[in-house]
């Protein structure tokens, strides 16, 4: 049902302060006397300002300057939406630098008490304001307001006073909410007035150790970069990282340690699906941001999507159900001839299950597809390569779901055999590790080495791309481009959008909000990327690249 008043009655700081407090969804018209090109319209949405027009303004302006008009009638119609937000700030934020800003105008604007009207402003002359009412005025005035406060729980509008008095009551009620919701925003770990802290569970040791540094890098990059610009909202970004070797067992113990020891907010770039399988159960139980990890699996994807996980990746199902169609396809290899390499738990599993998807698509039974594999953290591939060479099925290609060690082991192996055979590895295998390994076995091992990527060359002339590469020898120095730490880079861009958009005061749930409501975001990778309610993955692109026998990788056309 709408609701009809006059300005002259009710303020439109007051009306929104109403619609603010009981969290409500509407719009709120304000019909000017002064013709419909002065006419506003404000969008509220569960209490908060999400979108505001005056004449031809929009946003945050358009906003200021509705909550001066002093005339004109207002219709308030309830669960109205708008269909595009334009004003992230907090709702108590606005109110309160309004009345600041209107109390300093009346103090010290024209010399008469008055604030100068804009051409947009309806203003009616105001009179002197009078003197500090006493001690016994005052006390009536807070028991006005208490009263008046209980009225508004009973469903009643706050009806401004005329009394300076009464308006000054209102404005130190503002300031208590604003105080209480600094209070409440100091409590938000991580979170403090200077800066925001992540967290990062990865291998700095181990055969993996690549993967962690890589991703540490890059996330380090993205945010070194941000904070020299001035941060985001006034607040510096920082990472702790933690070692937790690629073994679930430390994982537990590294994703407590960060949460409850060192109070991080969220966590961005954790690595692997093993993982993962302990770290993401931890962050939904705690209600905590899991933000970019370095993996393609599907436990991370769920339909519909974890409300906390967000990622930036393709997911390990894509890039091989990719590698399947380009072997088929293009190198006109049968699917039966297609045997795949992958580590033996969730990581392993996740990119098998994307081939056996494909072999379906080719009417084959994926229980026929010939699996061999290994241990996680072990290069043992003995069995692993007895088993692929004795096969009674012929093999003329490889999908890989390893590691670098441990893949470039099995390629060495395996090609001193059969040198015709195609390999192909995930984007997890840690591309340029990958390719320093195999060179170390020579030029012949590494040439014609497939790894599919879920970002583009690192030496390549994209936009943000070529803005990794500037940024490196600042931040990083030491560093070469890398296919993983421009992962963690890209990833990191990503997030910080959001925040960027969230505003100065957030809280978790307001930041997922924010970041699904990202569409169509150009990073300047060549595709765009975006989040919603059902979908938590920016990126589905898949680029092909192959090793020369230098260790240098090529793209490749896989359609």
């Amino acid at each position: 049902m709408a609701l009809s008043g006059n300005l002259s009655e009710t303020s439109f700081t007051d009306l929104v302060q109403f619609y603010s407090i009981s969290r409500q969804t509407a719009a709120v018209t304000i019909v000017s006397p002064a013709g419909p090109e002065h006419d506003v319209i404000v969008f509220m949405e569960n209490g908060e300002i999400v979108d505001a027009r005056f004449g031809q303004m929009t946003g945050i302006d358009a906003v200021r300057r509705a909550m001066r008009l002093r005339e004109g009638e207002f219709h308030v119609d309830l669960n109205v939406t708008t269909e595009k937000r334009t004003i992230w700030e907090s709702c108590n934020k606005l109110l309160l630098e309004e009345m600041v800003s209107d109390d300093e105008s009346n103090g010290a604007g024209n010399g008469a008490g008055e604030p100068a009207a804009g051409p947009e402003e309806i203003m009616i002359p105001k009179s002197q304001p009078p003197p500090p009412p006493p001690r016994s005025a005052m006390l009536l005035i807070v028991v006005a307001s208490a009263a008046v406060a209980v009225a508004v729980v009973g469903g009643a509008l706050w009806w401004r006073s005329q009394q300076e008095a009464a308006a000054l009551a209102t404005r130190q009620q503002a300031a208590a909410v604003v105080q209480r919701e600094a209070e409440t925003r100091s409590r938000v770990p991580g979170v403090t007035d200077t800066e925001i802290v992540f967290g990062m569970a990865a291998p700095f040791s181990g055969p993996a150790k690549e993967l962690g540094r890589g991703m540490k890098t890059g996330v380090d990059l993205a945010f070194a970069a941000t904070n020299e610009a001035g941060g985001v909202n006034g607040r510096k970004l920082r990472l702790v990282a933690l070692d937790d070797g690629y073994e679930p067992d430390r994982t537990r113990t590294v994703m407590k340690e960060l949460a409850e020891t060192r109070s991080v907010f969220g966590f961005i770039g954790n690595v692997g699906t093993p993982t993962a399988e302990v770290a993401v159960p931890y962050t939904l139980e705690k209600k905590m941001l899991f933000f970019g990890p370095f993996t393609g699996a599907g436990l991370l994807r769920r339909d519909p999507p974890d409300r906390y996980v967000f990622n930036y990746r393709a997911s390990y199902a894509e890039e091989t159900a990719a590698t399947v169609r380009y072997l088929v396809d293009v190198r006109r290899i049968s699917p039966g001839e297609i045997a795949v390499f992958a580590q033996q738990d969730g990581y392993g599993d996740a990119g098998f299950n994307g081939v056996a998807k494909m072999m379906r698509k080719y009417h084959r039974n994926p229980e026929h597809t010939l699996r061999v594999g290994h241990k996680r953290n072990s290069t043992d591939v003995a069995e692993a390569v007895d088993t692929l060479l004795k096969s009674r099925h012929p093999v003329r290609a490889v999908v890989m779901v390893s590691t670098y060690k441990t893949a470039a082991k099995f390629i060495d192996k395996v090609k001193a055999e059969r040198p015709d055979i195609v390999f192909s590895n995930v984007s997890f295998v840690g591309s340029q590790a990958l390719a320093d390994e195999l060179m170390t076995y020579g030029g012949k091992v590494a040439e014609g080495v497939i790894v599919t990527q879920v970002v583009p060359l690192p030496h390549s002339k994209a936009t943000a791309v070529m803005r990794y590469q500037d940024l490196l020898p600042k931040y990083s120095l030491g560093e070469k481009p890398d296919f993983v730490s421009l992962e963690g880079y890209l990833a990191a861009n990503l997030l910080i959008e959001g925040l960027r958009r969230v505003g100065r005061d957030f809280t978790t749930e307001s930041l997922v909000d924010a970041l699904e409501s990202l569409r169509g975001l150009d990073l300047g990778v060549g595709a765009s990327m975006g989040f919603g309610m059902s979908e938590h993955q920016a990126s589905h692109k898949v680029w092909g690249t192959v090793l020369d026998a230098n260790g240098n990788f090529q793209t490749i056309d896989m359609d």
